[in-house]
């Protein structure tokens, strides 16, 4: 699944192409993705002009006058600008056709993306109750230290809590708490503050240093351009147990942690 590089990634692709321009007409090819598609994606949205595309958590947000398309990539979902004659291609299930005749096209092959609707002045129920983002002012070890007190889960588990923090997917926190040597099976609530703001600040390293990578290419991932993602070839702990340590050079442990497969190094975290 897309995480949080992956979706800014394609959120800076798509905002020079989308921005000012207006939506001509909705184009479905199937009435749901995961869940139904509103109506208001037919009959608001066309002859709304595009004020900007944001992202929120792993969500992106197409906003106008009217209120906001509220997009998720799911598993496999791709969004690409294309010209309004290109091919229909198989799973291509949603075109939003625009006023410079190219469409935003959204294919989705598992169909576990979404497309739905975000009123003026609302917070869509998927988006109530999120946590801050990673590389706001609001994120750092004091706030993932007070937030911690007397929870016993693996400290893994809680950075992937939506609620304590958006967008810090398996892949993300297995490098993060590498970077800062930090054992994902240690209990959250016995992290020291120390540790904590050593933690904080490399997710907010690796996720800036991902976005500029163009993401982590797994499975289906690619960028609004066709580009893979390049941070793959740079993954320190994720995907690699039992190859040696970039640091002391023994084999990485591997084991589920949350339903998740998680690698670390035994001897550098702690």
């Amino acid at each position: 699944m897309p995480e949080l590089p992956e979706v800014e990634t394609t959120r800076r692709g798509l905002a020079p192409h989308l921005e000012g321009r207006h939506v001509v007409t909705a184009i479905l090819r199937r009435p749901d993705l995961r869940w139904p598609i509103p109506a208001a994606i037919e009959e608001t949205l066309p002859g709304q002009r595009i004020d900007a595309v944001r992202r929120r958590a792993k969500y992106l947000l197409v906003d106008t006058a009217a209120g906001s398309a509220l997009l998720h990539l799911g598993m496999s979902g791709s969004l690409r600008v294309l010209p309004a004659d290109t091919p229909v291609r198989d799973h291509d299930h949603v075109d939003l056709l625009l006023d410079d005749d190219r469409v935003l096209r959204f294919n989705d092959p598992r169909r576990f993306g979404c497309l739905l609707w975000q009123a003026p002045g609302e917070t869509h129920e998927l988006l109530r109750g999120l946590g801050p983002e990673p590389l706001s002012d609001d994120f750092d070890g004091d706030y993932l230290f007070a937030l911690s007190r007397g929870r016993k889960a693996p400290v893994k588990t809680f950075l992937m809590d939506q609620k304590v923090v958006v967008g810090v997917g398996n892949i993300y926190a297995a490098e993060a708490l590498f970077a800062a040597g930090v054992s994902p099976l240690r209990a959250a609530g016995k992290v020291s503050r120390e540790r904590y703001a050593e933690l904080a600040g490399a997710i907010k390293a690796i996720l800036g240093y991902a976005i500029q990578r163009g993401g982590t290419t797994l499975r289906d991932f690619i960028s609004p351009d066709g580009a893979p993602g390049y941070f793959e070839q740079e993954l320190a702990a994720y995907g690699r147990g039992g190859e040696p340590c970039p640091r002391c050079g023994r084999p990485l442990k591997q084991a589920s942690i949350g339903q998740r497969t998680t690698v670390w190094c035994g001897h550098c975290q702690r």
